[in-house]
């Protein structure tokens, strides 16, 4: 794709893309005209990058755009559909410009499934699904992936761990809980889970339900004590590396 970094780059969802390939016209959203056409000023003839995971990316160009709507010309492809190894976080609802860092950085760090859990200690309990979808799709076109992640609505934690897969492990943050965790975060396999927890850590009761499931991993992510924002970063970094690189597999 050398040369081509610099252009816009727009998710397109599937349904979108006609099947004709080069020369089709797609359509854009209000949103995405009024972005080429009012704020980068782009005209007819401009070249963009449209993407998503079924279609991979392709070269564009810009067919029209008015006011609040346009098409897209598919020119020829740049990058085949990857898929991306599943990787999902539950996190305890932060208030709102944390939980919107947490979806940026979780997009960046490769989180396939974001899960918003409601806990004893979560100070937020509302969120703004559509809003939420906007800020991880706004992430994917930056950070270059090819797929924009499934954001569920919040669930208390209970539900969360009830309907956790068995043969799946959830590698949560228990530092405290008494015994050194015997497990590492680059044990991660594809389809596992990190779950992180509220800013006023996890309350006794929280601790002995999760310590009684056989799919739970405690891990401790250092020595020091990390914002709920932080340990995401953190633990992301350290669980998706062996994902991306692909040094850890499903078996």
């Amino acid at each position: 794709m050398t040369g081509f970094t610099q252009l816009p780059r727009l998710y397109t969802p599937p349904e979108t893309l006609p099947p004709g390939g080069q020369e089709a016209l797609c359509p854009m959203t209000a949103e995405q005209a009024r972005y080429l056409g009012t704020v980068l000023r782009r005209s007819a003839g401009d070249a963009v990058r449209l993407f998503n995971a079924q279609a991979g990316e392709w070269l564009a160009s810009i067919a029209d755009v008015r006011k609040d709507k346009g098409h897209f010309r598919l020119e020829r492809p740049l990058r085949p559909a990857c898929p991306q190894p599943a990787l999902t976080l539950a996190f305890a609802l932060l208030k709102r410009d944390a939980t919107d860092l947490v979806l940026r950085m979780g997009t960046e760090l490769g989180v396939t499934h974001f899960v918003p859990v409601i806990t004893e200690r979560t100070n937020s309990h509302r969120v703004n699904l559509e809003r939420l979808h906007a800020i991880a799709t706004e992430a994917a076109e930056q950070c270059e992936r090819l797929d924009i992640p499934a954001i569920s609505a919040p669930a208390p934690l209970v539900s969360l761990i009830g309907a956790w897969p068995a043969e799946r492990t959830l590698f949560v943050a228990l530092e405290r809980m008494g015994d050194a965790p015997a497990r590492t975060l680059a044990e991660a396999r594809e389809a596992d889970g990190l779950l992180i927890g509220p800013e006023g850590g996890w309350s006794e009761v929280e601790c002995q339900m999760l310590a009684k499931r056989a799919f739970v991993a405690p891990v401790s992510l250092g020595s020091l004590v990390l914002r709920a924002d932080t340990a995401v970063a953190a633990g992301l970094a350290l669980m998706g590396g062996g994902l991306r690189s692909g040094t850890v597999l499903s078996q």
